[in-house]
């Protein structure tokens, strides 16, 4: 049975600052470039049965930097739509709601939690057949990892709030122990 790595990511002028980049297409940063091609090491002893990426620049870069040539660009990768909150700080956008959490509050204008968690699905329905042939890669962004992981265990959605936020360029590991899901690692640089 393979595994699953999902990457996030390298950094991005917004990722370095806090800001919600959904749907925002951006670059990487020199750090961000950097990072993608240390990744490459890591990864370079793996035989890929398919590798998939958000088809926003930042992961599609990351893929070729980190040597995942061929990515193919699937939407259900795409990070959170957060609506009116995109390019926002957590701490701008509790300027203007006192209190507010994404996990239970959610966006403005955008998806909520449970359209990007059918997204996810979607993608995860498609995959694992895969992996009985081998390991999958996966590169993709923050939150979207994060849905991903409480997904392949069979969580709620919301449960993504208990995962660390990966950092950029950092490779995530879901796997199976004795037939069942299980994070193997988890932001490894």
């Amino acid at each position: 049975m393979g595994e699953l790595i999902v990457i996030r990511h390298g950094e991005t002028a917004w990722s370095r600052t806090g800001r919600h980049a959904g749907r925002t297409d951006l670059p990487l940063t020199g750090a961000g470039e950097e990072a993608a091609r240390a990744l490459a090491p890591r990864l370079a002893g793996r035989e890929w049965v398919a590798v998939y990426s958000s088809p926003l620049t930042r992961a599609v870069r990351t893929a070729e930097l980190a040597g995942l040539s061929g990515a193919e660009a699937d939407a259900d990768l795409i990070e959170w739509d957060y609506g009116r909150y995109e390019g926002l700080t957590a701490e701008q956008i509790q300027e203007r709601e006192p209190g507010w959490e994404l996990w239970r509050d959610g966006v403005d204008a955008g998806e909520d939690l449970g359209q990007v968690a059918v997204r996810v699905d979607a993608f995860l329905g498609r995959v694992r057949p895969r992996l009985d042939e081998g390991d999958v890669a996966v590169v993709a962004h923050g939150h979207l990892s994060r849905i991903l992981a409480a997904r392949w265990l069979g969580l709620d959605p919301s449960s993504a709030r208990q995962f660390g936020h990966p950092h950029p360029g950092t490779i995530n590991t879901l796997g199976y122990e004795h037939g069942l899901p299980v994070v193997l690692g988890w932001n490894v640089p």
